[in-house]
């Protein structure tokens, strides 16, 4: 029994005309990397302009694409740089916005109302708390924890080395246990 393609051959097929393969990649990649540019950005038209930025990107590129690593990695550097050369732009920092708690109050949820609230205010916490981090901490703990990458695939990504991506990682998971005690 043959497994999936990985993400590489798919890339690699799509470079050659396989249009399915890109379709397949694109299912594959969509929600995670979305939910990054709008945990980074926090702006959902940017992350929807970023969103669709990256993936043009890859298209332009499918010619040129060698799987030097990990498909993931590769795409998740694309939005990086774009994201990062946002922020030089921009010379900004980002805000929450001022109604972000009465939206986030008004997201309706399942479950019983004690669970909903208890769940909401954990989330909310862990979501103050990753946006109380600097920009470079939280990346890392998002591109770690909600992609899996590894510390080595995470400082490709970035453009640090490893024991950066890990000095970052431990600092900010430090500030967030700290902030999310009891």
């Amino acid at each position: 029994m043959q497994g999936e393609p990985t993400d590489e051959e798919l890339m690699l097929a799509y470079g050659a005309g396989d249009v399915t393969a890109f379709q397949t990649l694109y299912s594959r990649h969509r929600g995670p990397l979305f939910r990054h540019l709008q945990r980074q950005l926090r702006d959902q038209g940017l992350a929807e302009e970023f969103f669709q930025d990256t993936w043009q990107r890859v298209i332009t590129a499918r010619d040129r694409y060698r799987p030097e690593a990990k498909f993931a990695t590769w795409l998740y550097q694309i939005a990086h740089n774009r994201v990062t050369d946002h922020w030089r732009a921009k010379q900004h920092r980002p805000t929450a916005p001022d109604d972000a708690a009465e939206l986030a109050e008004r997201v309706p949820d399942p479950e019983t109302p004690e669970r909903a609230l208890s769940a909401f205010e954990e989330r909310r916490r862990l979501q103050r708390a990753l946006e109380e981090l600097p920009d470079d901490q939280r990346e890392v703990v998002l591109l770690r924890l909600e992609q899996e990458l590894s510390l080595e695939e995470i400082g490709e990504i970035t453009g640090v080395g490893r024991e950066t991506v890990k000095s970052r990682l431990r600092y900010a998971m430090d500030k967030l246990r700290a902030r999310l005690q009891p």
